[in-house]
């Protein structure tokens, strides 16, 4: 017995695959039963079979948090395992589908809730892992990468009846993310995939009556995606040694906040104006640094010389 609650720190988050499968599966007899009302049977029968088997992943996989946090830590960093950890939060999010379906909108709800948060964090580890982590190599690019972030478009398909439409749409945004690891000098210019989508969001404004439509709330929350993923990155961004080159990347900071000024304008919703404040916010100290640094680095003649 004790052996095997010991194998319990090698249990692959992997396993809730089959929750993703399954609960597809039930989902599918829930469409069915709506053709041949028979099959309404099958699919509470589906469902429960799901379900138990999901809460029965959930306990084992909760024990190894508590139990054995290295292994679930290693699990978190490793290349290829990382990618399958959001196929818990996949399941929570394919799971509230099919309560939504079948009438338990409250139990729905709770479930996108946890669902969609933990869908959220576990999108953005794995992509400040890419990103930051230099553990990747060739052999390891394999289609597991697309779990973790088109799992995010599984939230919009219930989540349009539990929260404001602008979430599903950042959500969905997400979902069209995909990025491979950088080199350490390279970090900075991720800032430039914040200005094509909110420089596109300016322009497709400018070109369609400013009528906030559905495309436009793709390319605005495309580039809220990116600058939060820059948010999360800040700590190794300021490893890294200050270039002057570093001056052109506030400009996408830029974009973003007239795109959220501009949002918030033709929406009237406030969510939109402490956002475009909190970019204001952090462009300024941005640019205030940058300042700083510039006048070090011209105080210490490490620019306009011939080995700069």
């Amino acid at each position: 017995m004790l052996q095997r609650l010991q194998n319990i720190a090698y249990f692959p988050a992997s396993f809730f695959g089959m929750i993703m499968g399954l609960t597809g599966l039930s989902i599918a007899f829930i469409d069915l039963a709506k053709v041949f009302e028979g099959m309404h049977l099958v699919a509470i029968i589906s469902l429960s079979i799901t379900l138990i088997l999901f809460v029965i992943l959930m306990f084992i996989y909760s024990y190894k948090i508590l139990r054995f946090p290295k292994e679930v830590i290693a699990e978190l960093k490793h290349p290829i395992k990382m990618n399958f950890v959001p196929a818990i939060s996949i399941s929570m999010l394919l799971l509230s589908i099919a309560f939504y379906a079948f009438g338990y909108v409250e139990i729905s709800y709770y479930v996108w809730v946890i669902g969609a948060a933990l869908q959220l964090s576990l999108t953005y580890w794995v992509l400040y892992n890419w990103v930051h982590h230099d553990f990747f190599t060739p052999e390891h690019s394999n289609p597991a990468w697309f779990i973790p972030i088109v799992g995010n478009i599984v939230v919009p398909i219930v989540g349009i009846h539990h929260a404001p439409v602008e979430v599903s749409w950042f959500f969905f945004s997400i979902g069209i993310i995909f990025h491979t690891p950088l080199q350490a000098k390279l970090i900075p210019t991720l800032f430039i995939f914040i200005a094509p989508p909110a420089v596109g969001f300016i322009s497709y404004l400018a070109l369609n009556n400013q009528e906030v439509n559905q495309f436009a709330l793709v390319l605005y929350f495309f580039g809220l995606a990116m600058t939060l993923l820059m948010l999360v990155s800040v700590g190794k961004f300021m490893e890294l040694t200050f270039a002057l080159s570093w001056w052109a990347f506030t400009f996408p900071l830029a974009a973003m906040a007239i795109a959220s000024y501009k949002i918030a304008q033709l929406t009237g919703h406030d969510f939109y104006l402490y956002i475009a404040m909190a970019i204001h916010a952090f462009l300024f100290a941005i640019v205030l640094l940058f300042l700083v640094k510039t006048s070090k680095a011209v105080y210490l003649k490490q620019i306009c010389n011939d080995k700069h």
